[in-house]
């Protein structure tokens, strides 16, 4: 066992399940998933510490933690369709990716999604399906989803969130303005959306 296996392990032991996080198919992906890949090279060591890294476009790595409380959230199932927005460094799409069938995973910054792409297509993932563009809009051509993830913050939750969920579907994104946020989650019952309170947290604005 390598380092960075020990560093996952205790990750996942340590910030994620002992915090609360239970969904067992969302801990295996953690487990699985090599967080080393997508940092840059100057950060490599500080891979599995739980908070946040810096990315090319002054974006970020979210914290692990922070990932894996959205994606429990949602409840990924083996056959389900998600939508990410903000592809960012892949790490968040490769969780994804190890829980659901499809993840189709939209960013703004062309460069970035290059160097995910390039990242997750080396790691050998074959159900994620990119897009470059504006992430406020949704991806209309394969609505409608089980989940939505949106890893930017926004004042206002764009209303095409909400018109490409499936019915009983989940959404989960920061909102509020650029210095704090709460995330929450949404989950659509016909035309009314119930919504839950995870906690304070802190994003890049939604583009």
């Amino acid at each position: 066992m390598d380092q960075n296996e020990n560093k996952r392990i205790f990750m996942v032991e340590n910030h994620l399940r002992r915090r609360g996080i239970k969904d067992q198919n969302v801990l295996k992906a953690f487990s699985k998933v090599k967080r080393e890949a997508f940092v840059a090279k100057p950060y490599k060591a500080y891979a599995y510490d739980d908070h946040p890294l810096p990315i090319k476009e002054n974006q970020t790595i979210s914290q692990p933690f922070i990932v894996a409380l959205m994606c429990e959230a949602i409840k990924p199932k083996k056959d389900d369709k998600i939508l990410e927005i903000g592809t960012g460094s892949g790490y968040q799409t490769a969780i994804l990716a190890e829980c659901v069938k499809d993840v189709y995973t939209i960013e703004r910054f062309k460069s970035l999604q290059t160097n995910a792409k390039a990242v997750l297509g080396d790691l050998g993932y074959t159900n994620i399906h990119y897009i470059v563009g504006d992430g406020k809009a949704g991806y209309l051509e394969k609505a409608p989803y089980d989940a939505i993830i949106v890893s930017a913050a926004a004042k206002k939750v764009p209303e095409a969130f909400f018109t490409q969920l499936k019915d009983q579907g989940r959404l989960i994104i920061p909102k509020g303005g650029p210095w704090f946020q709460n995330l929450t989650l949404y989950i659509k019952d016909k035309d009314q959306f119930k919504s839950y309170d995870y906690g304070g947290c802190r994003f890049v604005p939604l583009r």
